[in-house]
């Protein structure tokens, strides 16, 4: 059946693991605003909007503004699902190398996990760890999404070689592994905070019994500490005289980091107003694929 689609060109490829990259981020973005918009439980049950209904449907408990927010949501999901499912076809049928193909399948694997783990942060009330989890897989998904992308624009005959020296690709590994903290953290703020996804008082979402102020610090520390690590990293990068890729995704990943710290700073001393959380989740996803584009820039496949 495979062989009677066109063979996608090499700019197809692309498009769509681009629209892989943004569909990914997309979805953290949108469940950002179930959160902040109390639309958690708008369908209270999952896969079903509501028992015996796969669509809202009128509920006295249920706000209708509060029904169309997290149904959207859901929706969403279709298109994560379509560019997943693309992506794979558009690798196979163009014959591509199985590195490629195996991160291709990657995308809609995860986005089955993610479903899952949607479906059981919906039927356990919204606990804040499952939120959490929820959150971090989407940042793990758009890193691979990014690799795919990349992965995708390299020949698929040649060799593998590195641009920087081996101990800086190490140190920006160490950068991930920081920013990977700052994201842990930074759920744990979310967990803390006054954005639980839902304001039922006959059932109160279950927060995280931790001081906001004390996590916040802690989150605020580590994000400056990946901030300083990209600051150290761009200085070694022009020392060894880096390529002008690397340096530009250097350059736009540390204009990202310092964005992303100043939405924080602002929602810190402004009572986290919701729609800087949206922003701030945004900005998560954006630093997460700079920083997974920095890391694979550093190792290029040429032609044989």
């Amino acid at each position: 059946m495979l062989d009677k689609l066109p063979i996608p060109s090499l700019r197809v490829q692309r498009l769509i693991a681009f629209l892989v990259i943004l569909t990914q981020g997309g979805i953290a973005v949108t469940g950002a605003i179930v959160r902040v918009t109390a639309s958690g439980l708008g369908c209270p049950t999952w896969p079903q909007c509501f028992p015996g209904s796969f669509v809202p449907v009128p509920h006295a408990e249920v706000p209708v503004v509060h029904q169309a927010v997290e149904f959207t949501n859901r929706m969403f999901t279709f298109g994560v699902v379509l560019t997943a499912a693309l992506a794979v076809l558009a690798v196979i049928r163009a014959g591509r190398r199985r590195e490629v193909q195996v991160y291709a399948w990657l995308m809609p694997a995860s986005t089955v996990v993610q479903a899952v783990i949607g479906g059981i942060t919906v039927r356990t009330g919204l606990l804040w760890w499952t939120v959490a989890v929820h959150l971090l897989v989407s940042m793990v998904m758009v890193w691979l999404a990014v690799l795919l992308y990349v992965k995708i624009g390299e020949p698929d005959s040649g060799t593998e070689e590195l641009v920087v020296p081996q101990p800086l690709r190490r140190f920006t590994a160490l950068t991930a592994v920081t920013l990977s903290a700052v994201l842990v953290t930074g759920t744990l703020v979310t967990g803390a905070g006054p954005h639980a996804g839902d304001k039922s008082a006959l059932q109160p979402v279950k927060r995280l019994q931790v001081e906001i102020t004390d996590l916040a610090h802690l989150h605020s520390s580590l994000l400056v500490a990946y901030l300083s690590f990209v600051i150290g990293l761009g200085f070694a990068l022009l020392a060894v005289h880096a390529p002008k890729p690397v340096l530009l995704r250097l350059a736009v990943l540390a204009g990202l980091v310092l964005a992303q710290g100043a939405v924080g700073a602002v929602q810190f001393y402004t009572g986290v107003p919701a729609v800087l959380v949206a922003i701030h989740v945004a900005g998560a996803g954006a630093c997460t694929a700079a920083t997974a584009a920095l890391w694979a820039s550093m190792r290029v496949r040429t032609s044989a």
